[in-house]
């Protein structure tokens, strides 16, 4: 293998938990072609574990990882104009945020409401990014990828994505096999905005702001995310650990017949479902800002646990799966993990 590959490469900085875990084999890719040749002069690379990296914001190590990581880091941001149609397209190792950021400066509007959503552009189709009443599916055209069993560039458009809530069929079906090394989008020049969702529109109003621009709206978002969220350079986090659990509507009445008591935070999921927030369920279980050890959930969010220095990977693991119990025994609602276990 080529001498770039690092041996038992320690993986602490390559995940935003700032968990201790090391791989057997890593490797940075920086292009296309280094990633193709890659793979044809080490065809026995698809018989190995292979996990592919971006910024490690939605990853929990639990254990070391007994083969090759591959670290994606495809720079690059480019752009074209066709009336008010605008396709941007960047590398996989681009920082979301600076994506984010690079087409509000262009007044691009799209993605103003997934500003400071943690990671890299390659990880955001696999994860179906969201927040704010917008997700990527909304604003997605294409992706590029390479097939690690074929050995062959290939693009896929939504359809073929297969997108869900916080899912894809690079998460499900194909996970493992295909590398997104290029994402394009499909924005406009004539802004829609999306800011009842949440915090946004109180906000909008705290600063005396009636026709909002797609600059007020991204530093909008960007100020609430980091009210509620912390960050991850100062304390060891992924963002929202678990998905919104959606319920029918049948079931929410059920709930608040129960729970008379109860302010329930939910949103409308579709015909005749909800979405209902799971920060909001955590809470009322009483883990808002508890910890067990090192471990915890942040003060100002539920939804997101936090690594307060030294837990392992398995700890904060732990009390994922104790916040679970507690939350399907009082409401009979199972979460589901958002972050990648491994």
């Amino acid at each position: 293998m080529e001498r770039s590959v690092k041996e038992h490469f320690p993986l602490k900085q390559y995940n935003t938990f700032g968990v201790e875990a090391f791989a057997k084999q890593y490797i940075e890719i920086r292009s296309e072609e280094s990633l193709a040749r890659l793979f044809a002069e080490h065809p026995a690379l698809t018989q190995q574990p292979l996990l592919i990296l971006g910024g490690g914001s939605n990853i929990l190590f639990t254990k070391d990882y007994d083969g090759l990581v591959i670290h994606m880091n495809i720079p690059g941001i480019r752009h074209t104009v066709s009336g008010n149609t605008v396709m941007v397209s960047a590398g996989a190792g681009v920082i979301w945020n600076e994506l984010v950021w690079y087409c509000v400066d262009r007044q691009f509007a799209g993605i103003e409401n997934l500003a400071l959503i943690p990671g890299t552009v390659g990880a955001a189709p696999i994860q179906n990014i969201g927040a704010y009443g917008v997700e990527l599916q909304d604003v997605f055209a294409s992706c590029r990828v390479f097939d690690t069993h074929r050995g062959e560039f290939s693009t896929f458009d939504k359809e073929a994505c297969r997108f869900s809530y916080r899912e894809s069929y690079f998460k499900r079906e194909a996970k493992g096999r295909f590398i997104i090394t290029e994402v394009t989008l499909q924005l406009s020049l004539k802004p829609t905005f999306n800011t009842s969702y949440g915090a946004i529109h109180a906000e909008l109003e705290k600063r005396c702001i009636t026709e909002p621009t797609i600059a007020d709206i991204a530093s909008v978002v960007s100020s609430i995310r980091t009210d509620k969220l912390p960050d991850p350079s100062t304390i060891g986090n992924s963002g929202s650990f678990f998905k919104n659990p959606i319920v029918p509507v049948q079931y929410l009445k059920q709930l608040q017949s129960t729970f008379p008591d109860r302010n329930f935070v939910f949103y409308p999921a579709g015909t005749d479902r909800v979405k209902i927030a799971a920060g909001w369920l955590i809470e009322q279980c009483g883990w808002k800002g508890k910890r067990m050890g090192d471990a915890g959930t942040w003060k100002n969010q539920a939804l997101v646990l936090v690594n307060h220095g030294n837990a392992s990977g398995t700890s904060i693991y732990d009390l994922s799966e104790q916040i679970i119990a507690d939350v399907e025994a009082q409401f009979g609602i199972t979460l589901e993990r958002e972050v990648n276990i491994l």
